[in-house]
């Protein structure tokens, strides 16, 4: 798989498992929730282990502009609140800043 791939997988399963605790502490809803979150959040970790790069906070950095971008579209898609243009203008700014910086600059592919 792509490092993209991973990172849309990683960012995927952090989101739900941690929605999963969520449904469970703040909704009142049945502990099998937690189960589920558990479940998500230690394929987050597998997933995001695999991806190729030279330092774990490299990997992490360029994670983190991927879930800014996830989190937009799952509070769009998954909780039905549109973002507002203001704070979709400066999550997008920031997740379009972190994932190139991180993986395909020059230095991140030296130290590959």
């Amino acid at each position: 798989m792509s490092t993209f791939i991973y990172y849309l997988v990683a960012a995927g399963l952090e989101i739900s498992g941690c929605f999963a605790f969520w449904i469970w502490l703040r909704l009142g809803k049945t502990s099998l929730w937690a189960v589920a979150g558990a479940l998500c959040l230690t394929g987050f970790a597998l997933v995001l282990i695999r991806i190729d790069a030279a330092f774990a906070g490299r990997a992490f950095a360029a994670y983190g502009g991927v879930y800014i971008a996830a989190s937009l579209i799952w509070l769009w898609l998954i909780e039905g609140t549109r973002p507002d243009r203001w704070k979709a203008g400066r999550r997008k700014s920031a997740a379009c800043g972190a994932f190139p910086d991180q993986t395909v600059s020059p230095r991140a592919i030296i130290e590959r």
